[in-house]
């Protein structure tokens, strides 16, 4: 079967696998002191990683291999849930075992699981994919014939040699941002609206002013961007960690101006709290 041009899906580069898992305290008379005893075993039994900072792996270069991953505990704040963890590992099965030893864990037998959302972190290659397209088409060829492919695979081992795409697919846990956002996203697929009837041209454009959008609040928030598409219903997860929760405000207004997301865009439940310290 041929693959239109117009159909055709942006190439991406994946890194690490998450899981966010959303609890409600099941205990209601359980003490704080308690619960912060539960949380700090809890944190030493997937490996203490949940402290890990930026700074702690702020020598290794881009090409170094990047750590196995982190864990770290959210308390919400304004909503019906409590706690949220949230793991980054380098396989699917690491993270199978993160859930596991959590579960595991005296903090588990408190809590009640409301919600989980898995997937990957992704970068997108909107741009290269559209740019390729269009030098297939130019020399007579098609979207995913040798040449192509031949192109995309040098485009793409170049894109994730870079010190900033490696900040993507294996983000720290910033060491000076303790606030959390966490909400679920999927494009719409209406019949006057379908993100993914537009050419890659369009998607490419659309892309590149939405991510210029995210760049201004470079150093207030720091953007992780995973997708989900055959791992949950909704397709792409976005976790923002910030110095002051009201930059997750702004910057999501700002964002949901954005062509993008004002014609495309639909939402998950946000959830957002605080870095659980200690």
């Amino acid at each position: 079967m041929t693959t239109s041009p117009i159909a055709h899906p942006p190439a991406t580069l994946e890194g690490w696998y998450a899981l966010h898992q959303i609890f409600r305290i099941s205990k209601a008379r359980l003490e704080p002191r308690e619960l912060d005893r539960m949380i700090k075993a809890a944190k030493a039994k997937l490996g203490g990683a949940s402290s890990r900072s930026a700074a702690s792996t702020s020598k290794r270069k881009a090409k170094d291999e990047p750590a196995a991953g982190w864990s770290c505990f959210v308390s919400l704040i304004g909503s019906t849930s409590d706690l949220m963890v949230i793991h980054f590992r380098d396989t699917l099965d690491a993270i199978g075992a993160a859930q596991s030893a959590l579960a595991e864990t005296t903090l588990a037998r408190a809590l009640d699981q409301v919600y989980a959302f898995l997937s990957v972190t992704e970068a997108g290659l909107y741009h290269i994919t559209a740019e390729l397209a269009r030098e297939a088409e130019g020399r007579g060829g098609k979207v995913g014939d040798e040449a192509y492919l031949r192109s995309l695979s040098d485009r793409s081992e170049r894109e994730r040699a870079s010190p900033q795409l490696m900040r993507r697919l294996y983000p720290e846990l910033p060491a000076e941002m303790p606030y959390v956002c966490f909400y679920p996203m999927s494009k719409r697929r209406d019949e006057s609206q379908n993100w993914y009837t537009l050419s890659l041209d369009e998607r490419s454009r659309l892309m590149h002013a939405h991510g210029l959008t995210g760049r201004r609040y470079a150093g207030k928030v720091q953007q992780v961007i995973t997708g989900a598409i055959g791992l949950d219903a909704w397709e792409w997860g976005v976790t923002l960690f910030a110095k002051d929760a009201l930059d997750f405000k702004k910057l999501v207004t700002d964002m949901r101006f954005d062509e993008v997301s004002a014609k495309y865009a639909e939402f998950g439940d946000f959830y957002v709290g605080r870095i659980i310290t200690g």
